[in-house]
């Protein structure tokens, strides 16, 4: 396409361009498809506008058939990603396990010190029985029955009807070995 064909072509999406939305908009009823149906028909305006005597006419045409076949097109049909540009995969929403979180934290405070730190060395950082002890400086009975009872505190606190077991993560819980 020339300068002055391209020059044209701009004049008229300037000038057009909401007339032919709101054609999109009452023939589809729904904005955002209404924007999709503009922009195919003026795609493929484009490609032909040297060859278009009535582009008004053509537009409002494309446009039309644009927008019923945006209503009638199956979602998964809509867009197709081919070779090297395939979309980012799209992010997992974090809300449910950061609400996890912060309700295993919560109850992580309730705990009595002792308790609590038991958790923490052998489910958080992954200590034996005898590791905890040593880092405590206590028996590994007292690490065993603090362990029994912190987890058991936390299954009454959270409502947890299984055993809760090691802890994946800050503020995560999972089987106990």
């Amino acid at each position: 396409m020339n300068r002055d064909d391209e020059a044209a072509f701009r004049e008229f999406v300037s000038v057009q361009m909401e007339q032919l939305r709101g054609l999109a908009y009452l023939t589809c009823g729904d904005w955002q498809l209404a924007e999709d149906a503009v922009c195919t028909a003026l795609a493929k305006l484009y490609g032909r506008w040297h060859k278009v005597d009535r582009p008004e006419s053509y537009a409002r045409t494309m446009v039309v058939r644009a927008a019923v076949d945006e209503v009638r097109r199956p979602w998964w049909r809509r867009e197709h990603a081919v070779g090297d540009n395939l979309p980012e995969p799209a992010v997992r929403d974090a809300t449910p396990d950061v609400i996890d979180r912060l309700t295993v934290l919560e109850a992580m405070r309730t705990l009595p010190v002792q308790q609590r730190a038991v958790l923490v060395l052998r489910y958080l950082e992954g200590r034996t029985v005898s590791e905890t002890a040593e880092a405590l400086r206590c028996p590994e009975g007292t690490v065993k029955t603090n362990t029994a009872r912190g987890l058991a505190r936390l299954r009454e606190r959270l409502d947890v009807a299984e055993p809760l077991g090691t802890i994946a993560g800050p503020g995560y819980i999972e089987r106990a070995s």
